[in-house]
């Protein structure tokens, strides 16, 4: 009778029979889609807002503000969430290169969470509309005044925050095609693992 000399291996974190490579935390798949709707709101406010007449611009840029500073307050949440419970390694029938891409596409759009919210209240700031009045988050609470109006700070800034702006549509054209090519072409278990 011969042994086994194979090593077993660890059980991957979160695996069943509908998550075969695992899954992420039910936290981290909340964070996620409560991310979700915040984000394509936010986009959608902020594509709209240069063609409302000034008279009906304030709600617009109450709601994308608040929304800006609720996709950071989450993202950051996500971030130190992760930093304690480390998502499933992706499976190694993954290419390596995918697996790099991934990973490129996932650092761009955390990164791209964080940076951008705090791009568009400095810019507000800059511009000496703090978040107060009719502008308040959440249109009931007046955020502190973090700067003096300063208006060629203002046009960096806007254009820093335009520029992630426009970068959006693609980081999240590329994560969304990744999972639906996952899901429907290679028919592997990469979508489940946030589902």
């Amino acid at each position: 009778m011969e042994l086994s000399t194979a090593t077993p291996q660890a059980p991957i974190k979160g695996q069943d029979g509908l998550h075969p490579d695992g899954q992420y935390a039910s936290l981290a798949k909340w964070f996620h889609w409560l991310t979700v709707p915040l984000l394509f709101t936010a986009l959608a406010t902020g594509l709209v807002i240069r063609f409302m007449k000034d008279d009906a611009k304030m709600p617009f840029y109450a709601l994308h503000e608040s929304l800006g500073l609720l996709i950071l307050a989450l993202a950051l949440a996500r971030l130190a969430f992760r930093g304690i419970s480390k998502p499933p390694a992706l499976p190694a029938h993954i290419p390596e290169s995918q697996q790099r891409v991934a990973a490129l596409v996932h650092h761009a759009l955390y990164a791209a969470l964080v940076v951008q919210p705090l791009l568009g209240f400095l810019t507000t700031n800059a511009y000496g509309f703090p978040m107060q009045g009719a502008t308040a988050f959440l249109g009931f609470i007046d955020l502190p005044k973090f700067m003096e109006a300063a208006p060629g700070l203002a046009g960096v800034l806007h254009w820093m925050h335009s520029l992630i702006g426009w970068a959006f549509p693609f980081l999240l054209g590329a994560h969304i095609g990744g999972a639906i090519y996952h899901h429907a072409i290679r028919r592997d278990g990469t979508l489940l693992r946030m589902l």
